[in-house]
């Protein structure tokens, strides 16, 4: 999610964006941390120090990650997977099924992409088009309806919360 973001923002939206990723031993579908910082402006300062913006699709990454969360600041977090404790009121938190839907479009390993669109809903990090376009660019030409139908999904998911 956060390589195809960041491409998004730089190619796609004309934005600066930095990029750090790190992935638990796992082959696939093991635990990873994305962080990508996206701006208008020049970023002096490539090390996210706290996230506007916090997404979560396990219980063990919000359990991780929620602290570091701005005060203010977006929680977006797979309804199903996660439950998390609201301590912040200052803080938004928008729930999606993510895992689910993409198991309705039969590959639950797209749920990222259903993120991505849902991503775009809720905190407009980046513009439709440009998110699309990444997507588009960054998977396999055979998967790429298959994951347009995913983002699109998550893009127009009205969430009961």
């Amino acid at each position: 999610m956060g390589y195809i973001t960041g491409k998004a923002a730089t190619i796609y939206d004309s934005k600066n964006a930095t990029f750090t990723q790190s992935y638990g031993p796992e082959a696939r579908g093991g635990s990873c941390s994305a962080q990508v910082i996206i701006s208008t402006e020049k970023i002096s300062y490539p090390v996210l120090i706290a996230p506007d913006v916090l997404i979560t699709m396990s219980q063990a990454a919000y359990n991780t990650f929620y602290s570091g969360l701005k005060p203010g600041g977006i929680l977006i977090y797979d309804s199903v997977l996660v439950k998390p404790a609201k301590n912040d009121s200052s803080q938004q938190f928008f729930s999606i099924p993510s895992k689910s839907i993409a198991g309705e479009l039969g590959k639950e390993i797209i749920a990222n992409i259903v993120m991505l669109g849902y991503l775009v809903k809720v905190a407009g990090v980046v513009s439709p088009n440009a998110m699309q376009e990444a997507i588009v660019s960054s998977v396999p030409a055979a998967l790429c309806e298959l994951n347009i139908e995913a983002f699109k999904r998550g893009l127009s998911y009205s969430s009961p919360n």
